[in-house]
């Protein structure tokens, strides 16, 4: 009957299909539906095609069909792939199927039909596929004088291996429209990510007569430095460079050593300036207090990537070099300068040098470019201009008319059938096409606003709340930072405590209220509680008789995980930001970045070496100001919530030294 409840306002269509049967949930098409995913997953073709009539009808009978068909769809004829198109033609499997023949076709080189088939590829979200698109325009000749430049931006990109932008990288190779050198950046690149398949489709365009060596610098990057003398030529230095950078992933001291005392004065400036930048980075990512001194060896900031510069940054934060920092994000690229990260601080570096009145103004003018009431850096940049977060005025009411163009939208429909089956991947992607701006059906403003009105009336909370972020000009703080359950958190959380804000922060990340949600390393639950996490807490707080299957029951996941919280907290002296890294990644990380100076936590935040927890840091924080603003009525201060973060003080006893 749920699937019943939630169809009912939906699109005329949906409601049909939800009154054909007494209880959805035992609708046959609904259990072939289910066993079908299930077989796609498993690559069971035989099973597919026999469920695939039962499907039939059934609202996500587009679904089906795209599982049927995408098993076996190398072994499609191209008049079945039509006929499928043509059935679900403006549907997102329609359009996601055409991205994988074409995906298919440019693997077969079948130029002629990826022609016929590609002006009619909506989503255009598929680097690779867009590769071969150029690539068809490099060999009719149609290419424009920007291709070369646009296949070095999407094979840049890609961080692993693929075929379509390393054939069109390889064609304007050919053709002399790319240079050797941009060729060994995405061979550095790959080794920078420790993609070995990567660096060997580089090699293999530049110099195929290198791949032997490579199987060595790859694969033993010590042997190959320390059993040669000299590199005469280009192959050779790039060659150097790469085994460098693999080198430095393992070990950061023998790399520099060994470019310091033996190869730094046979390689280029910039080969020479991009291995120390890579090994700057290794050890500034480790927190290490050399990482500035590698760096400084590098002549020039311009020969590093942004990720360099990123790190080089971090780390001069951290040492209170602002002028090193600044000169960095200066080298950056203009795309990376304009993240709001390196606008707020370049900033505060320019404000941490006695600026005078024309660089106030410019440090005003980039502050007001990120200041907001959403966002990390955003609430900072509001607080450095001498505001508070506030909770925004609501936009304007919803109009009935508006509300029921959403319920009318068959993907919104669609999607939010699926996700009430229990098929949430697929329906998040199906929601996602439906709210595309570069769809046909893709939603303005208002429209954004009214699909995430009909996602927060179901309680489809991720939903409501990606799609609300997404409006410009409105901010529905409502929609965006909801309270679902707000009773039971308050009161547990005051109980204990805790600030119901901080929790809810770190809800809204950890899970977006989504109560079945379980992460791909098993934690469960709204509070994405860890099971040996949830044992612990439960007989710390003296939970009798708890068992595992009771940690995805709502107020027992609220219960277990707001006690983790609490005791994680007390054990780093409140230090709300410490506390948050100690959730997401394990207590033993964080005591180990916070040691060294005592540094504004904003400083340490951006320093943790994690991507997911540095971003989950920062989130959280600055989503429980937010809640913080809503639940007092009154403005907020993220710095008050920042503090400082330093090494702990020895003289304290650790309260929960066997936190998990």
């Amino acid at each position: 009957m749920q699937l019943l409840k939630i169809l009912t306002p939906l699109c005329a269509s949906a409601v049909m299909m939800a009154l054909a049967a007494p209880v959805l949930a035992q609708n046959r098409g609904d259990e072939a539906v289910l066993e079908m995913q299930k077989a796609f997953r498993k690559g069971d073709r035989q099973s597919l095609t026999g469920l695939l009539p039962y499907a039939r009808g059934n609202a996500l009978e587009p679904w089906a069909a795209y599982w049927e068909l995408k098993a076996r769809l190398v072994d499609a004829q191209p008049a079945e792939v039509g006929a499928f198109l043509q059935r679900y033609a403006g549907s997102y499997q329609e359009d996601r199927l055409r991205n994988d023949w074409l995906l298919l076709l440019g693997q077969r080189r079948d130029w002629a039909q990826f022609a016929d088939m590609h002006p009619a590829y909506r989503m255009s979200d598929d680097r690779e596929v867009r590769c071969y698109a150029i690539t068809i325009d490099q060999i009719k000749g149609n290419a424009p004088a920007s291709a070369a430049d646009e296949v070095l931006r999407l094979w840049y990109a890609q961080r692993e291996a693929d075929d379509g932008c390393t054939h069109a990288a390889s064609e304007m190779f050919s053709a002399r429209k790319i240079k050797p050198v941009e060729v060994w950046r995405k061979a550095r690149l790959g080794a920078d990510a420790n993609r070995s398949r990567v660096v060997r489709d580089a090699v293999e365009i530049v110099a195929p007569e290198a791949l032997p060596q490579l199987r060595e610098v790859l694969d033993s990057p010590m042997k190959y430095l320390t059993g040669r003398a000299s590199a005469a030529t280009k192959v050779s230095h790039e060659l150097v460079v790469l085994a460098l950078i693999k080198l430095a992933r393992t070990d950061v001291g023998q790399a520099a050593r060994l470019l310091d005392s033996k190869w730094g004065v046979q390689l280029s400036p910039e080969e020479r300036n991009w291995v120390w930048g890579a090994i700057g980075r290794q050890a500034a990512s480790s927190l290490s207090d050399d990482a500035l001194g590698y760096y400084a060896n590098a002549n020039r900031d311009s020969d590093l990537t942004d990720d360099m510069l990123g790190w080089k940054v971090r780390a001069a934060l951290r040492a209170g070099q602002w002028k090193v920092a600044g000169r960095a994000i200066d080298a950056m690229s203009p795309e990376a300068r304009s993240e709001p990260t390196w606008t707020y601080w370049k900033a505060r570096t320019m404000l941490a040098q006695r600026p005078g009145d024309d660089d106030r103004a410019e440090i005003k003018k980039l502050l007001e470019r990120i200041a907001g009431p959403s966002g990390f850096y955003e609430q900072l940049a509001l607080e450095e201009l001498g505001q508070r977060v506030t909770v925004p005025p609501a936009p304007q009411p919803l109009t009935p008319e508006e509300k029921a163009a959403a319920r009318a939208n068959p993907s919104l429909a669609r999607g939010l059938y699926a996700i009430a089956l229990g098929l949430r991947s697929e329906g998040v992607r199906e929601w996602n096409y439906g709210t595309n701006l570069h769809t046909p059906g893709g939603l303005a403003e208002r429209e954004l606003l009214a699909a995430a009105d009909l996602a927060c009336s179901q309680q489809v909370w991720d939903r409501c709340i990606n799609t609300s972020e997404r409006t410009k000009a409105s901010f529905d703080v409502n929609q965006r930072f909801p309270m679902p359950f707000r009773d039971t958190v308050v009161a547990r959380a005051q109980g204990i405590g805790l600030d119901p804000a901080y929790v809810y922060g770190l809800i809204r990340q950890e899970s977006r209220f989504i109560m079945d949600a379980r992460s791909g390393v098993g934690a469960s639950g709204l509070m994405q509680v860890m099971p040996a996490t949830a044992r612990w807490t439960a007989r710390k707080i003296g939970m009798a008789g708890f068992t595992p299957d009771q940690i995805n029951d709502r107020d027992t996941n609220i219960t277990i995980g707001t006690a983790y919280l609490k005791l994680a907290l007390d054990d780093f002296d409140g230090s709300m930001a410490l506390a948050a890294a100690a959730y997401n990644a394990g207590p033993g990380r964080p005591r180990s970045w916070r040691n060294g100076p005592v540094i504004d936590a904003a400083i340490w935040a951006e320093n943790v070496p994690f991507a997911e927890t540095r971003d989950y840091v920062k989130k959280v924080l600055s989503n429980t100001t937010m809640y913080s603003a809503m639940l007092t009525g009154q403005p907020q201060s993220l710095k008050g919530r920042l503090g400082t973060v330093g090494p702990r003080d020895m003289a304290k006893p650790e309260p929960n030294k066997d936190l998990p």
